[in-house]
């Protein structure tokens, strides 16, 4: 019982036991040329009815799961922009109060960080493989990061200290170019530099501003030490990169906390002992104080989450989303007007940073599709028990890995 067959043709005959042999789709037997499905075969009918079936539901299974996916990578994007928003206010309103301690805003959310994190990794006693002295040198530039931004809020708005934030992705193209060799497309220095463009037009508007006329406010210092603030970050951001390729996050954000712990309380032992001595503590103080570090434990603990499931594209854009929180903020809280070239500057930055990580996620969904296995296609065994895929021709292959597309 049979059908007229070729050399290199598969075989179907009515089995004389239960089949547990593998099939052809359906749409595979009924679609290629010269196969034909046989009424006898019940075993083979069941198990393609059922192969149809999670066929239609696996579809939407997966639509599902990247709905929730993608609604839980917005939400952590949008509680890590709020988490620098709440920061930046609080860094704001503690220096419109008179209060100059950045080094000790950092201190206690370095001790957040310690209280939580140390205890986790000692209990998993893994042994690290990145020696301790990284982990100093890297918590060393987070620190002085930390210092320069909280410093500018003395000096600058917070909508430009949050905005020339964006300066770090330019540090981290120089630095990763000659550090790791990583090469970037056209289109990727385009973005970087339209944000470039963008965040020059914020040192024009700053240099415009009322506030430049006023002695305890200098804007332009203050926007100098964001970018030099910016490029402790690059080196952070970097440093942080390579760790954790190496090791596990949390062995990361616990010796960061620990050693930016030590870093920062000798730094305020030599540097701002007097400033910390004349702040006036009051329920107000203390509020912002620890709004500020629960602020960045937020932001420490969730950013690397939302890297990892969605990559640089909405982890930016959430960013800007923080730009606006500040605007908002200026706007309604502190009730002073901002120079239109500020929305100017904000629209070019955001149009060169969605053209910079578009870019960026396209290249590496590129180079995710060219290593992707094409799916395989089971055989049917021949009458003398070889199977037939080694004797397919070219032709007969693509006839068959492309009937199913067609039906």
């Amino acid at each position: 019982m049979g059908m007229p067959h070729s050399a290199n043709h598969i075989l179907l005959h009515e089995p004389s036991e239960p089949c547990t042999r593998p099939s052809y789709p359906s749409s595979l037997l009924l679609c290629s040329g010269r196969l034909k499905p046989y009424k006898s075969l019940p075993c083979i009918s069941a198990n393609l009815t059922e192969a149809w079936w999670s066929d239609r539901q696996r579809p939407m299974e997966t639509k599902a799961k990247d709905a929730w996916g993608l609604a839980l990578v917005l939400f952590l994007g949008q509680l890590v922009a709020f988490s620098m928003a709440a920061a930046s206010f609080a860094s704001s309103f503690l220096a419109n109060l008179g209060v100059n301690t950045p080094l000790t805003q950092s201190f206690f959310a370095y001790l957040l960080l310690t209280l939580i994190y140390v205890p986790i990794h000692l209990h998993r006693r893994q042994k690290s493989r990145i020696p301790w002295y990284w982990y100093l040198a890297l918590a060393f530039v987070d620190v002085q990061g930390n210092y320069l931004v909280v410093k500018a809020y003395q000096y600058s708005s917070i909508t430009s200290v949050t905005l020339l934030d964006c300066w770090t992705v330019v540090w981290v193209i120089i630095l990763t170019w000659y550090a790791l060799g990583t090469r970037y497309s056209f289109w990727q220095f385009l973005g970087a530099g339209t944000c470039v463009a963008g965040l020059g037009l914020v040192l024009l508007s700053d240099a415009k501003s009322p506030e430049q006329q006023d002695g305890g406010k200098m804007p332009l210092l203050g926007d100098a030490l964001v970018i030099a603030g910016t490029v402790c970050f690059a080196f952070s951001n970097v440093g942080e990169e390579y760790c954790v390729k190496k090791n596990d996050r949390v062995e990361l954000i616990a010796m960061l906390g620990l050693f930016g712990l030590v870093v920062s309380a000798i730094q305020i032992f030599i540097f701002e002992r007097k400033s910390l001595e004349a702040v006036a503590w009051s329920p107000t103080m203390i509020s912002l104080f620890a709004g500020f570090a629960v602020a960045l434990l937020v932001f420490y603990t969730i950013t690397p989450f939302v890297l990892k499931m969605s990559g640089s594209t909405l982890f930016n854009l959430s960013l800007l989303t923080s730009d606006m929180w500040a605007v908002a903020i200026r706007l309604l809280f502190y009730q002073q007007q901002i120079n239109w070239l500020y929305y100017v500057a904000f629209s070019v930055v955001a149009i060169g940073l969605i053209v910079y990580s578009l870019n960026e996620s396209s290249s590496t969904d590129g180079r995710a599709t060219g290593t992707e296995v094409a799916p395989h296609y089971q055989q049917l065994p021949s009458e003398d028990g070889s199977t037939s895929g080694s004797n397919l021709d070219s032709q007969e292959k693509k006839q068959l890995e492309g009937a199913h597309g067609i039906c």
